[in-house]
């Protein structure tokens, strides 16, 4: 009923009006002015949308959706890519020790320059110490760092010249994973299910393996769903241990114990439900625990490794304990993308190399090259590669000089947002393909230069959808991964 306790004499002003003014109980039943509109209209609504859909023989098609918020949903035009792994290397890895060789650079080495950071300061040029080879058909030249990668040269395309908004460490990871710097937008995992939604009801949408060396510049806003709906976030797994803490249930528990709570909660939240008509978060909740219960028997089975044959288990360096961190993210994630998840992020730490890039770039590279070597050989071996997109980067590059005190210690490199190199590989992708330039030392791009928006808005297109029909209103206008910007790599594109 509708109440009407607030009919009373009006005082003079506006605030002492709404003082006094008594609102609905909702306990009693008793219904506010806007909501009455509300539901009347929503009444109304429902009722003409429902005849028309079921009069063009559309009601069934459109159920899913409001019973699964993250059922299939049809893309913008054909997909290349299905799913997506996106190894993230934090820390950011040197484009002139990986896959940009500057040769005027090791001519350099040693030789001072003045650079000012706040003041005059002396600098040293820091040449690279890792040899590069042509490999492939292609002749990509790639550094001695990957000498498994190197095998794959002619699957996969380089961009140089790649650049960033900001050259701090978390800001900069912001911008690779959000599009913007500031927190609180979401992820391009999030993005990406909120348009396509997910093909394994039983695990989740999108996956992040951390690294287990410690945290993640930022941390998890850095896969949250921002002002999307929540249930469109990362879910993080661990790669060792229990994948996710507390999945299983207590010992005693039974699974028709399970079923039986889950349905009475999920009864209490419809019934909540149908008096929060407005509430975002409820049908999300309630679908998130049915979710968990169908986890826990689909989490271990689609991470149980020992699984896998003995040569799979080596192909991603699983027998070496240098290589085995990294191969079992990277055979993980080969497990997921072909039962159906749609993005998995990868995270490698260690790449901030400030003094002795030397030992440390070496060492990440007997981390991290024989299990994505063997991840995109496995992918490929199995038709995979063709319907998945992977990418490499890091949140920005390395400068082409040290200071003094690092240099005397061990050469390194700092930060440069104006030059950073990635790679892609697999689905739509122009394998062996070389693009942008940069200048002879690699400190910024010459020619083909391309932002991280550029990057966001090219696999969004692989996937299937255009990034500026991909958006989501909030705060007074509608938002996308791209912000403002955003272009094809057209030149990497089969």
């Amino acid at each position: 009923m509708i109440s009407a306790r607030s009919e009373r004499t009006m005082p003079n002003n506006n605030f002492e009006l709404c003082k006094n003014i008594e609102r609905p109980d909702l306990r009693l039943g008793e219904l506010g002015r806007r909501d009455l509109l509300y539901r009347f209209g929503t009444g109304l609504g429902s009722l003409a949308l429902s005849s028309l859909l079921h009069r063009d023989g559309l009601l069934a098609a459109a159920d899913p959706q409001i019973e699964d918020p993250l059922a299939v949903k049809p893309s913008h035009f054909e997909a290349k890519a299905k799913s997506c792994i996106f190894l993230f290397m934090s820390g950011a890895p040197s484009q002139m020790d990986t896959f940009d060789p500057k040769p005027k650079l090791n001519e350099l080495h040693g030789k001072p320059i003045l650079r000012k950071y706040g003041g005059l300061e002396k600098r040293i040029y820091v040449g690279s110490s890792f040899k590069f080879a042509k490999h492939g058909k292609s002749g990509m030249e790639i550094s001695d760092i990957f000498p498994h990668l190197a095998t794959c040269a002619d699957d996969i395309a380089v961009v140089r010249g790649m650049y960033s908004s900001s050259e701090s460490h978390p800001t900069a990871t912001f911008f690779l994973n959000t599009g913007v710097g500031i927190p609180g937008s979401p992820s391009m995992g999030a993005w990406v299910v909120y348009g396509l939604g997910t093909e394994n009801q039983n695990l989740p949408a999108f996956v992040v393996l951390p690294d287990t060396r410690g945290g993640i510049f930022g941390g998890a806003i850095n896969w949250a769903s921002g002002y999307l709906p929540s249930h469109n976030q990362g879910t993080l797994l661990n790669s060792v241990g229990d994948p996710i803490v507390d999945l299983l249930p207590p010992a005693g528990v039974t699974t028709e114990q399970q079923k039986r709570n889950i349905g009475l909660l999920n009864s209490f939240n419809a019934s909540h439900l149908e008096e929060q008509p407005r509430n975002p978060h409820l049908l999300t909740r309630m679908k998130n625990y049915e979710l968990a219960f169908r986890m826990q028997s689909a989490v271990p089975n689609s991470l149980d490794l020992t699984q896998e044959p003995p040569a799979i288990r080596e192909m991603y360096g699983l027998d070496d304990k240098v290589s085995e961190p990294m191969g079992r993210k990277c055979l993980m994630a080969r497990r997921m993308v072909e039962r159906g998840v749609r993005f998995v992020q990868i995270y490698c730490n260690g790449w901030d190399n400030h003094s002795n890039i030397q030992e440390r770039h070496k060492t990440r590279g007997l981390e991290t090259d024989k299990p994505i070597a063997g991840l995109l050989k496995d992918l490929k071996q199995r038709g995979l590669l063709n319907e998945t997109l992977v990418v490499w980067g890091g949140e920005f590059g390395r400068t082409a000089d040290n200071t003094m005190d690092f240099f005397r210690s061990g050469p390194g490199r700092d930060h440069n947002k104006d030059s950073m190199v990635m790679w892609f590989a697999g689905a739509g992708i122009n394998g062996g393909t070389v693009v942008g330039q940069t200048d002879e030392l690699g400190i910024k791009g010459v020619e083909d230069t391309y932002h991280t928006n550029d990057l966001h808005a090219t696999m969004l297109n692989l996937m299937g959808m255009d990034h500026l029909r991909l958006t989501y209103y909030h705060s007074g206008r509608f938002k996308r991964l791209t912000d403002l910007g955003g272009k094809l790599i057209k030149e990497i594109l089969a």
